[in-house]
C-alpha cells in the first residue's frame, strides 16, 4: 500500500488528539497538515494545545511544530496537501454540513467523526465490518458534487459500537426489538475527571441527544441502497437510554433483543465467535484480529479492564441469557474514542483505501 497524505481537521480538541495518537506511526498515513479554529491558527500544534493534551502517550514529536492551519480559511490550501483529510470539529451542525462539504468540492475525501452528515442520503455511515457495501453510493455522491476525488464518508455515533456490531450478525434470524441501555463514559464528552469533577462518584441520567441517535443511527446500517441512496431500513425497532456514569473511557450497554425467529444460543455464541468482516479478510492495520470476544464469566466484560482489547478494536460482549419478555438479553463493551470515534474513523480510512476510493 502507498503512503497517504493526510490532514486532521479539529486537531486540538479530544478526537482530535485521538487522531493523532493513533497516526503517529500508522503504516499507511503520514500526517502532513492540522487545523482547527481561527484562535489555534499559526500556533504550533505543542502550543495550540498545551497542556489541554489528554492522551495516555505524549504528543507526537513529529507533529509538535506542524503549525495550525485555520480549518475554515484554508481549505484550498490543506486540499492541495493531502491524500483526504480526517474531521473532528467542534462547531454547529449546519456549519460542519458546509465545512466538510467545501473540503469534498475541493477534491479532498473527508473521514469524518461528526454527526452532521450521519443521515445525508448519498453519505455513508460506515461500521467497516459490516456494512462496506455502503460505500458503493460514493460515486452518486461525487455525481451530485461534481467532483471526481473529493467525496465524505461519516462513522456513526460512539454508543452505536458497543452494541450493534453483535446485533447486526444475527440478522438472519430477523432481528426485532431491541431495548438498549447505554453506560457511557466522560470521555464521550470531551472531559476528563480532572475538567468535570461533578462526575466523580456521580451518575447523570442523560446524555442530550445521544437516545435518538441511538434509535435512529442502526435502521441506516441496516438500511438498502436504491438509485444511489441509503435508504434506512424500517426495522429493527429500537428504544434507548443512555446515562453517564464516571468511567474515563468505555461505553457499556445492556442490551435486549426479540428475534422474529429466535435462535439457539449456541446458535448466536458460534455466529459471534467466527464473525469476519471485509477488514478482518483484508488484515487492514487497525482492524481486530477477533472483532467480537466473548467472555463466559459472569462478571465480564468489565469496562476497566477489557476496553482496551486489540488496541480498543474488539467489541467485548458477556451475559447472554434468554430473558422472560425479549428472547435474550447480554451486556456489550467498546471504547468509545478508539473504536467509537477515532479508531473507527482511521479503520474506515484503511477499508476505502484498500478497496480504490482513495486513488
Amino acid at each position: 500500500m502507498k503512503k497517504f497524505k493526510v490532514g486532521i481537521i479539529g486537531a486540538t480538541g479530544m478526537v482530535g488528539q485521538r487522531f493523532a495518537q493513533l497516526l503517529e506511526s500508522h503504516p499507511w498515513f503520514d500526517v502532513v497538515t492540522l487545523a482547527a479554529s481561527p484562535r489555534s491558527a499559526g500556533l504550533k500544534y505543542k502550543d495550540a494545545v498545551g497542556e489541554r493534551w489528554c492522551m495516555p502517550t505524549p504528543m507526537p514529536k513529529n507533529m509538535e511544530d506542524i503549525v495550525i492551519l485555520d480549518a475554515s480559511a484554508d481549505i484550498a490550501k490543506i486540499a492541495a496537501a493531502v491524500d483526504f483529510v480526517f474531521c473532528a470539529v467542534d462547531m454547529p451542525k449546519d456549519e460542519t454540513k458546509a465545512l466538510e462539504e467545501a473540503y469534498a468540492k475541493a477534491e479532498c475525501p473527508v473521514i469524518s467523526n461528526n454527526s452532521a452528515h450521519r443521515f445525508t442520503p448519498d453519505v455513508p455511515m460506515l461500521v467497516p465490518e459490516l456494512n462496506d457495501e455502503h460505500a458503493t453510493v460514493i460515486p452518486f455522491q461525487q455525481a451530485r458534487l461534481g467532483t471526481k476525488r473529493g467525496f465524505l464518508a461519516v462513522k456513526s455515533n460512539c454508543s452505536l459500537q458497543s452494541y450493534v456490531p453483535a446485533l447486526y450478525p444475527l440478522s438472519k434470524f430477523g432481528v426485532k426489538d431491541v431495548l438498549v441501555c447505554t453506560y457511557q463514559a466522560i470521555s464521550g464528552a470531551g472531559k476528563t475527571f480532572e475538567t468535570w469533577p461533578e462526575m466523580i462518584d456521580n451518575v447523570i441520567p442523560y446524555i442530550g441527544g445521544e437516545e435518538e441517535k441511538s434509535e435512529k443511527e442502526p435502521l441506516k446500517i441496516w438500511g438498502k441502497i436504491e438509485d444511489g441512496k441509503i435508504i434506512c431500513a424500517d426495522s429493527p425497532s429500537f428504544t434507548a437510554q443512555c446515562i453517564r456514569v464516571p468511567a474515563s473511557n468505555g461505553h457499556l450497554a445492556a442490551v435486549f433483543v426479540r428475534f422474529e425467529n429466535k435462535p439457539a444460543k449456541e446458535e448466536i455464541l458460534s455466529i459471534w465467535k467466527n464473525f469476519k468482516g471485509v477488514s478482518q479478510v483484508l488484515e487492514l492495520p487497525s482492524a481486530p484480529k477477533q472483532f467480537l470476544h466473548y467472555f463466559e464469566e459472569d462478571n465480564m466484560p468489565q469496562t476497566k479492564l477489557h476496553r482496551d482489547l486489540e488496541g480498543g478494536m474488539a467489541v467485548s460482549i458477556g451475559r447472554l441469557r434468554e430473558d422472560n419478555q425479549y428472547d435474550y438479553k447480554f451486556v456489550c463493551l467498546s471504547h468509545n474514542t478508539l473504536r467509537g470515534a477515532a479508531g473507527g474513523a482511521v479503520l474506515m480510512a484503511e477499508q476505502l483505501c484498500a478497496q480504490g476510493y482513495m486513488d
